[in-house]
C-alpha cells in the first residue's frame, strides 16, 4: 500500500527537481524527504530517482509513477473538497498565495472577522510577489493584481483599484509646480512595475514614462514618503498616508489607470467549502472598492488573456 504522504513528497521532488526544493516546499528536513523517497521506492520495488552530487533525474519507473501520483493526489484533494462541500462546514488548512501589499492591506483587515466566523479553517499565507504554479506549490487560492495570463485556472474578480499618483509634501514644496500630467515630465517618477510603463490619465495630455523602476510597491511607498519623487500607488495602499498628510494625491479630479484584483484557484477547488467562503468573504469586504469602480458579476469566469484598457 502506497503512503499518500510519501507519494506527495515524491511528487514535489519530481516537480521541483530536487530533494532540497521539496523539503523547502513542504517545510520539512531534507533527511525526512530522503527517507520518504526510500520508503516509496521500497513499496513499489523500483528505483524512482537517479541522484548524483549535482543532478536529479527520474527513472522510467519514476516518470510513470509521477503521472499516476499527480492524478491520485488530485483525486484525493477533490474528494476532500466534495465532502467538505457536502457537509457544508469549512475546515482544514487553506493555503493562500498573496502579494505583500494586498496581504498587509485588504487581506489583513478581512481576516479577523473571517477567522472568527470560521474557526475550523486554518489560513496558511505565503506572502510574496512571485507568479507561481498553484498545482506544483499546492495552493488553494492565489490573489493576483493586474493583467492575468491565460491558464486553466478559474478567476473570480474581487475589485478594481485606482492607481493614485502621490508624492510627499516635502518633495512638492521643493520641486517644480505640478498642475497637469504633462508637468510630471519635469520630475522623478517611480514605478512599481517590472517594466517601463506609461502612466495614463483621463485627459488630453500625453502619457509620461517613469525613470525609476522598483518591483516592490511597499518600497515605492517608503521612497515616496522619504521625498524621492512621484509614484503610483493602489488607492487601498495610499489612502491612509494621504489622509494622515504623509503623502499628497495629485490630480484627485482626474481618473487614472486602474488595476483589477482576482482570486485564482484550480477548477477542482470550486467544490471546496473553505475556498468558497474565503473568496465570498473577500468579495464582501472589498464591495465598496468594487462598487466605486463598476458593477462586477460574482460569477466565476475562465481565465483569458486581457488587454490593458488605456483611458482616452
Amino acid at each position: 500500500m502506497l503512503d499518500l504522504a510519501d507519494l506527495s513528497a515524491f511528487s514535489y521532488i519530481a516537480e521541483l527537481g530536487s530533494l532540497s526544493g521539496a523539503a523547502r516546499a513542504l517545510k520539512m528536513p531534507k533527511s525526512s524527504i530522503s527517507r520518504s523517497l526510500v520508503r516509496l521506492e521500497e513499496a513499489v520495488g523500483a528505483v524512482l530517482v537517479e541522484r548524483s552530487t549535482r543532478h536529479l533525474r527520474l527513472t522510467d519507473a519514476g516518470l510513470l509513477l509521477h503521472r499516476h501520483a499527480r492524478r491520485i493526489l488530485d483525486d484525493v484533494g477533490e474528494a476532500e473538497n466534495a465532502i467538505g462541500g457536502l457537509i457544508g462546514k469549512p475546515s482544514g488548512d487553506l493555503r493562500v498565495h498573496v502579494p505583500f501589499t494586498f496581504a498587509s492591506g485588504p487581506l489583513a483587515k478581512m481576516l479577523p472577522d473571517f477567522l472568527a466566523r470560521y474557526p475550523q479553517v486554518r489560513v496558511v499565507l505565503t506572502v510574496d510577489n512571485r507568479l507561481i504554479d498553484l498545482q506544483i506549490e499546492r495552493m488553494d487560492v492565489a490573489i493576483r493584481i493586474g493583467l492575468l495570463q491565460d491558464s486553466e485556472l478559474i478567476a473570480r474578480r474581487l475589485a478594481s483599484f485606482e492607481l493614485w499618483p502621490c508624492a510627499s509634501p516635502e518633495y512638492l514644496k521643493k520641486s517644480a509646480q505640478i498642475l497637469t500630467p504633462t508637468d510630471l515630465l519635469r520630475h522623478t517618477l517611480i514605478s512599481h512595475e517590472d517594466r517601463r510603463d506609461k502612466w495614463q490619465f483621463r485627459t488630453q495630455a500625453g502619457a509620461v514614462e517613469p525613470g525609476v523602476v522598483v518591483p516592490e510597491p511597499n518600497v515605492v511607498k517608503t521612497m515616496l514618503m522619504g521625498g524621492a519623487g512621484i509614484g503610483l500607488l493602489p488607492d487601498f495602499d495610499a489612502a491612509a498616508a494621504v489622509n494622515e498628510g504623509r503623502l499628497v494625491r495629485l490630480f484627485p479630479d482626474m481618473q487614472g489607470r486602474s488595476v483589477d484584483a482576482h482570486a485564482l484557484y484550480p477548477s477542482h477547488r470550486s467544490l471546496s467549502a473553505k475556498v468558497r467562503v474565503f473568496i465570498d468573504a473577500l468579495v464582501a469586504h472589498l464591495a465598496p472598492a468594487r462598487d466605486r469602480r463598476f458593477a462586477i458579476s460574482s460569477d466565476d469566469e475562465r481565465l483569458r488573456p486581457k488587454a490593458e484598457v488605456v483611458p482616452s
